[in-house]
């Protein structure tokens, strides 16, 4: 019944999670989620509010436009250069999205021929995967390792595969590993792309969720990374905006034109009444992003002291709201934390081979949960 490019799919990670949690749920056991990295906290109030007056106006009740409302791309040309430093043309340089994860879907739509090669890390974000083999192209997966601060070393990858290369998608602040990347790795991403003439995807989806005072770069701050790439960004983290789906796709003029045609026969844009609260996201006081990170950051510090006091090597991560935490075998030891204390942590295979040994929790539950988890994991041999 299905076509064949189906049978190259892997089962959605979170899905099947969902299916493992609701089961417990059925069984009368009190989970505790720190396995998707969906933000508990509301949607600011004056967002919200926002939103509101939007609907209520008939003219937002129509077909939005493809390429979205030229003033919620200004406002995201203007957050770009005040928070980054980079000057965007808003009518050329950014596209609306439905969420990031929609312009990661079909991005390899309009570059990748099928047979064509696209560099995803591994472990990474699933969608870089699934998005090329529904293009039919062939993912080459970086191995992103913890002696090499889970950076991807580009001189490691063959040269009969970068030949293929089309199109390489980065992600930094990263998910599954919250590691960090410095503007020399952007610049080596760079010169790269250039060689090969390859198309560079930053998803920088985790920019605003940081502690401890760091602040993570865009890559297009880096010369050079204008002529080569794109980046996916969303307000689904930063203002806890998940459910909404709104994100935008900056850079190159004729890379987010390829995605926007693409978008043009596969979508009908994104609600404008959304666009009009995303501007006030954007445009309106940063306090609500500040008091989260602070929240985020007391959550983290619980986590990894109470990780550290059961036995395992945990480092404080400096962005997302993810700790990446090394086990032995993470099927065996996600399944024990799920079976025997109602926990739901996410097995590191789920984002690639290499993410085998490790375990993705996320912060996104009260401090309150998080340290009854810790609590429940005291009692376990792990």
């Amino acid at each position: 019944m299905y076509a064949r490019r189906m049978d190259h799919l892997p089962p959605y990670l979170f899905a099947r999670i969902d299916e493992m949690k609701e089961e417990k749920r059925r069984q009368g056991v009190d989970v505790i989620d720190l396995g998707v990295g969906d933000p508990d906290l509301p949607t600011p109030p004056h967002i919200v509010e926002a939103l509101c007056t939007a609907a209520r106006d008939p003219k937002n009740h129509h077909y939005p436009s493809y390429t979205g409302m030229l003033a919620y791309r200004e406002a995201v040309a203007d957050w770009y250069r005040g928070r980054f430093g980079v000057d965007l043309d808003a009518k050329k340089e950014v596209l609306a999205l439905i969420g990031s994860k929609e312009g990661i879907a079909h991005i390899a739509e309009a570059f990748v021929n099928p047979g064509e090669v696209v560099l995803a890390s591994d472990p990474g974000y699933p969608v870089y995967k699934t998005s090329t083999l529904f293009a039919e192209g062939k993912v080459h997966e970086l191995p992103i390792r913890a002696e090499n601060n889970f950076l991807p070393v580009l001189e490691d990858i063959p040269a009969d595969v970068v030949k293929q290369a089309k199109l390489m998608f980065i992600n930094y602040p990263n998910n599954p590993t919250a590691a960090i990347a410095p503007l020399s790795f952007f610049e080596e991403v760079v010169e790269f792309a250039r060689e090969h003439n390859i198309v560079v995807v930053h998803d920088n989806a985790y920019s605003e969720i940081t502690f401890d005072g760091y602040k993570a770069p865009s890559f297009l701050e880096v010369d050079g990374a204008m002529e080569v790439g794109i980046e996916m960004h969303s307000l689904s983290k930063t203002y806890n905006m998940t459910g909404w789906r709104i994100g935008m796709a900056c850079g190159n003029p004729e890379i987010v034109a390829g995605l926007g045609r693409v978008k043009t026969n596969v979508d009908s844009g994104a609600f404008d009444a959304i666009q009009h609260a995303a501007i006030t996201a954007l445009t309106g006081p940063q306090d609500c992003v500040r008091e989260a990170c602070g929240i985020y950051q007391e959550r983290r510090d619980a986590l990894v002291k109470g990780l550290t006091d059961i036995g395992l090597d945990v480092r404080a991560p400096k962005a997302t709201f993810y700790v990446w935490a090394p086990v032995d075998d993470c099927m065996a030891f996600s399944a024990k934390l799920l079976d025997q204390a109602g926990i739901v942590a996410t097995p590191g295979v789920g984002f690639g081979k290499n993410g085998e040994g490790f375990v993705r929790f996320a912060i996104t539950r009260s401090i309150e949960r998080i340290n009854e988890a810790v609590e429940r994991m005291r009692g376990l041999d792990l």
